[in-house]
């Protein structure tokens, strides 16, 4: 099947190209540079705020995955519904057969955070145009390179002591990425999940202190957690800002969302793509790994 992917250069699509074409699907991996685009598939020049481009860029395809999003804008939500109207006109056009979405876990009948609510929004618009849309909703996905994923390592790393607010007892339902990316090409050729919403969940619901002590504990550290309840999101995301590398506005939009449980309240994915997904332990362990063997290929590298 010819597939394009957008965000091919990001966290979940670099590995889905690769995943994809291992697959025996041919890979259109959708970037703004592909003179200097590293990864798996056929590169092809596109951007989501240009129809123009995005209907040469589907043309012929048969499926279409939606990885994009604006986080690090304050104006997120307007840009991502903006682009997902684009593709989906762009979509219906080139005569795409399906697009795949990824999107994030929560209950609707709570006070979603801007960032989830957008998430909504996206897969409502994206299916505007009569293309059906498959989606996959994750709560936080643990690989080297993810935003979520990165806060979380960032602060243990380099707090032996930390004070937060009330959402660190917030219930969430973490997922390893390579299990992400198996469910997003499990789904693709398989005609129950045309149009229809799933949740994707590791095997556990964790807290989201749990999840911090058990990176420290994986690591040999001692953490020190003291929960205050009057941290407002506004100071979280400024403290977040100065202890790791996540920039201030994706760090708002993200602890924003940590007031939400998002678990998963409907395990049907299981029976169309059925497998076992990783532990958490186990998915932090891979993460770790993968870190570390990219330091040491770079490492390796400046000293030739």
């Amino acid at each position: 099947m010819r597939v394009l992917v957008t965000g091919a250069s990001g966290f979940v699509g670099s590995r889905l190209c690769v995943a994809l074409e291992e697959a025996g699907h041919e890979v259109r991996a959708m970037t703004r540079h592909p003179d200097t685009y590293p990864g798996a598939g056929t590169p092809v020049r596109a951007d989501v705020g240009d129809e123009s481009l995005l209907r040469d860029a589907l043309a012929d395809c048969e499926a279409a995955y939606y990885l994009v999003h604006s986080l690090d804008s304050a104006d997120f939500q307007d840009k991502d519904a903006a682009a997902a109207r684009s593709f989906a006109r762009a979509a219906a056009d080139a005569g795409v057969g399906r697009i795949v979405y990824l999107g994030g876990l929560g209950n609707d009948a709570d006070d979603l955070s801007p960032h989830l609510r957008s998430r909504r929004q996206v897969e409502r618009l994206l299916g505007e145009t009569g293309v059906p849309v498959t989606v996959l909703r994750a709560g936080i996905v643990v690989g080297h390179g993810g935003v979520s994923w990165e806060m979380t390592r960032q602060l243990v790393a380099h707090l032996p002591a930390m004070i937060t607010p009330r959402w660190v007892h917030t219930r969430t339902q973490p997922i390893a990425i390579a299990d992400v990316v198996r469910y997003l090409v499990g789904v693709l050729e398989a005609p129950e999940a045309e149009g229809r919403v799933f949740e994707v969940g590791g095997p556990e619901v964790l807290e989201y202190l749990e999840m911090l002590t058990r990176v420290a504990d994986i690591q040999g550290r001692r953490l020190l957690i003291v929960p205050v309840p009057l941290l407002t999101p506004h100071l979280s995301s400024r403290w977040l800002s100065l202890i790791t590398d996540v920039d201030l506005q994706t760090g708002r939009s993200l602890i924003d969302s940590m007031t939400n449980e998002v678990v998963v309240r409907d395990d049907s994915i299981r029976a169309v793509v059925p497998f076992e997904p990783m532990s958490y332990d186990d998915a932090v362990l891979t993460a770790l790994g993968e870190r570390a063997r990219e330091r040491r290929a770079a490492r390796e590298g400046r000293g030739r």
